[in-house]
């Protein structure tokens, strides 16, 4: 078939999710639309998936996404006239160990409030439904009667089937030689691709090249971190017992699957440590085929098999499928447009699930595509989490030893990656570390999370209570009762500034931003819905200049924001300035007298008002100090150059001694957050929470007299019953232990789930915040009864709509 010279939109990548994105594109009314598939339909890593579905994700959106694409399968066949392989056969998903048992609660707490039917069963339960399988050593196991497989290639067909009806044309055989760019108002944009046929130009460019992905980005100067491992499953003959509705089985504790396919078995896994393809260019003819044998990296799925099937002593080994699959640093695919070039989208990265998650995943790039913007928050998946550092390719092969076992890996309680470490570190480094600091990473950063006392033992993960918690709870009461010292360096900072900066904040933020010269001002960046697509603080350091502080996990997100609501007659330049400037915050109520002591400067109530910044004089340093505080209470954020960062610290820390001065890390600074009512972006603020419904009404400014984003439906929403609201619960046994996710119930009904928990010293117990939802939101009121799902106990809650409670 001959190339056309223009299409609206270009798909690269003909496998499962560029099929279904050319169908949801077409469906929805664009179809001008041209795939373009370098060898056939599925010949990539497609054609040899395992073909599982199932519905229940970790959060909400993702759930919902899965769960439309079994609704999609299962009608495509009627729709095509091709068949898609689409059994309903349910899964199961079984426990060895008590732990697992728990999760395993957990999941059935939080399925019931997404909409997925999900029932508990006993280990013989678990048996009669799957009877080749061995249940003596079981704890128990959860039913998922909607679940199902089908058929990879079959699928992809039926989806190319209803594309090529409603006008998409699709072309094999082309491979893509390059990606054309130009330089275009608001920054470089795709025009179009050359191939080994010639050259096509286009408005839009959908890069759904599966594990090509990041070699095609990389033409066009775009990070699609993901790498390529051996992949494994095996294939059996016909075994007795075995019937096309099986249900799919997850042995997750034994780090295996199962499906039923032509009578026989097919089982696989995630092992441990896997086997990262030692193939850094793969080669645009690498199409339906397989990688050798490898029974030494299978052993440990072989044998945890055998125990669990019995029948696979016996059974014919037909053979041992090693097919290449991609994976991402963190384990969840990625989807959006790419901020380093306008127009250019991704859908890449499904770490082995793409059969699951293509059809939704399909349907939300069209939506994306068509809309402008992400149709609801989509954070986990968002490309725009990763920052350019992850496109180092030592990096992602050592980190995809580990994401693939993650699958079925247990995972624990705020149970932090350990490949690739550390990378991204403040000057205080090293020191932390000689005082004992634990840390987490986020977003590359390395950051304090608590600091062990010395001789201490590092502590194992678990479900429980933590063994980390006393020496958080020091921390706390320091920031409580003294004063602490955080490290928070991570945080991204940018300057804006030029003749227009001022317009392009007021526009852009929904608070009032024509404040004078050292004001600092907390407000919402909201998108045309009224959610937050981001918050954060804004410094004004000079008539035409900004600092802006953001959080660790979102610079490459808020800066691409930003800068793609720069108009392109304005003069005003965006910079990230986050390796310049290092952050230490000191909290708690002797945090005035410390700085006193090193400082000449007047810090005084009436020298420098709350949320008012004044650069000062620190020890021999020149530092920006700014008077807030995250965490409740009385604080400072100090603004220091890198190069000064080692003494700023040593100059408090020899200061403030006698003061009760600590260090102290990030698992107290969350904790504290939440106690104290504080929202963070990513678990009570995302795109798809109000300021209405996160209690944030003050953080916007609806009589300001300049127009902002997201005000129309500000004011559309004022007064309306909210669709969702944000309560503060308080656990009412001091014993119990909350982690977040787990799901809250009203009357009966589960209503919505936690978003945030930490250790509370003013009430001596884990309090959480979490969205109640539906009916729920217009009922929840301070006194509700209510509780909590806490690995399948229901553990009681005292419901308030602010906290601490108002006198």
């Amino acid at each position: 078939m001959s190339l056309p010279t223009h299409a609206q939109t270009i798909i690269i990548g003909g496998g499962i999710v560029g099929c279904s994105t050319a169908y949801h594109l077409a469906q929805m009314g664009r179809s001008d639309v041209l795939l373009l598939e370098q060898g056939r339909l599925t010949c990539g890593t497609t054609w040899h998936a395992a073909g599982l579905v199932g519905q229940l994700r970790p959060n909400r959106n993702m759930t919902r996404m899965s769960r439309y694409g079994i609704e999609l399968y299962s009608r495509l066949e009627a729709e095509t006239g091709l068949a898609t392989g689409w059994k309903q056969c349910g899964s199961v998903t079984v426990a060895r160990t008590v732990e697992r048992m728990q999760v395993l609660r957990k999941q059935v707490g939080l399925a019931r409030g997404f909409g997925v039917e999900c029932e508990l069963i006993t280990p013989a339960e678990a048996g009669k439904l799957y009877p080749l399988m061995r249940t003596d050593d079981l704890q128990g196991a959860v039913w998922i009667p909607g679940d199902g497989k089908a058929n990879p290639a079959d699928l992809t067909m039926s989806l190319a089937k209803g594309a090529r009806n409603r006008g998409v044309k699709i072309v094999e055989g082309v491979e893509v030689l390059d990606v054309l760019v130009e330089q275009g108002a608001s920054g470089p944009r795709v025009v179009g691709v050359l191939t080994n046929q010639g050259e096509v130009r286009c408005e839009v460019l959908v890069n759904c090249a599966g594990q090509w992905a990041r070699q095609l980005g990389a033409k066009a100067g775009v990070n699609v971190p993901l790498y390529s491992a051996e992949h494994f499953y095996l294939v059996t003959g016909q075994i007795p017992g075995v019937h096309p509705m099986l249900p799919v089985l997850r042995d997750p504790d034994g780090y295996i699957y199962y499906k039923e396919e032509v009578g026989g078995l097919v089982m696989g896994g995630f092992e441990p440590v896997a086997k990262p393809w030692k193939m850094d260019t793969i080669p645009s003819t690498f199409q339906f085929e397989l990688l050798g044998e490898d029974w030494d990296q299978f052993e440990i799925l072989m044998t945890n098999a055998m125990h669990r099937t019995p029948c696979l002593d016996t059974a014919e080994i037909k053979m041992l499928l090693n097919g290449p699959e991609s994976f991402t640093p963190d384990g969840n695919f990625i989807l959006g447009e790419a901020p380093e070039l306008r127009n250019f989208f991704v859908a890449a990265g499904f770490n082995s699930a793409g059969i699951a998650n293509g059809g939704g995943a399909g349907r939300l790039m069209a939506e994306w595509i068509i809309g402008g913007e992400a149709p609801t928050d989509l954070w986990d998946v968002d490309i725009r989490r990763f920052g350019p550092f992850t496109a180092n390719k030592k990096a992602l092969h050592d980190r995809t030893a580990e994401t693939l076992g993650l699958h079925y890996a247990m995972r624990w309680p705020r149970q932090e990656l350990q490949a690739a470490r550390p990378l991204r570190t403040s000057p205080l480094y090293d020191a932390l570390q000689a005082k004992g600091a634990e840390f987490g990473s986020k977003n590359g950063w390395e950051r304090a999370n608590y600091f062990r006392p010395e001789g201490a033992a590092a502590p194992a993960y678990g479900l429980g209570r933590p063994a980390w918690l006393p020496w958080m709870q020091a921390e706390q009461r320091a920031t409580r009762e003294a004063v602490a010292l955080y490290d928070q360096s991570s945080f991204a900072k940018f300057l804006l500034q030029g003749r227009d900066a001022l317009e392009v904040l007021q526009r852009l933020c929904a608070n009032e931003m024509d404040v004078p010269v050292g004001k600092m001002v907390y407000t919402a960046l909201l998108n045309e819905r009224c959610g937050f697509e981001s918050d954060l603080t804004v410094i004004r350091e000079a008539s035409q200049r900004f600092l802006i502080v953001t959080g660790s996990a979102q610079s490459v997100r808020d800066a691409d924001w930003i800068r793609r609501h720069i108009a392109a007659d304005e003069h005003a330049m965006l910079t990230d300035v986050t390796a310049m400037t290092c952050v230490l915050s000191l909290m708690g109520p002797h945090a005035r007298e410390l700085l006193a002591r090193v400082s000449p400067a007047d810090l005084s109530p009436q020298g420098l008002k709350f949320s008012w910044t004044v650069e000062i004089d620190l020890g021999h340093a020149r530092v920006r100090a700014a008077r807030m505080s995250y965490v409740g209470g009385p604080g400072y954020e100090l603004h220091v150059p890198v190069e000064m960062t080692r003494h700023v610290y040593q100059t408090l820390m020899a200061a403030g001694a006698d003061l009760g001065l600590r260090d102290a890390g990030y698992y107290a600074l969350d904790a504290l957050r939440i106690e104290a009512g504080r929202r963070a972006w990513g678990a009570e603020l995302g795109p798809d929470e109000t300021p209405f419904e996160a209690g944030l009404e003050y953080a916007v400014k609806l009589d300001k007299p300049t127009d902002f984003i997201g005000k129309a439906a500000l004011l559309a929403a004022r007064g309306q019953p909210l669709r969702k609201k944000l309560v503060t619960l308080v656990l009412q046994d001091e014993r119990a232990y909350a982690w977040g996710g787990e799901a809250i119930v009203l009357g009966g009904e589960t209503v919505g789930e936690i978003s945030s928990v930490g250790w509370s010293p003013r009430a001596g117990a884990c309090v959480a915040l979490g969205y109640v939802r539906g009916a729920a939101a217009q009922q929840a009121h301070a006194g509700t009864p209510a509780s909590i799902d806490l690995w399948g106990q229901a553990t009681a809650v005292t419901l308030h709509d602010t906290w601490p409670p108002k006198p």
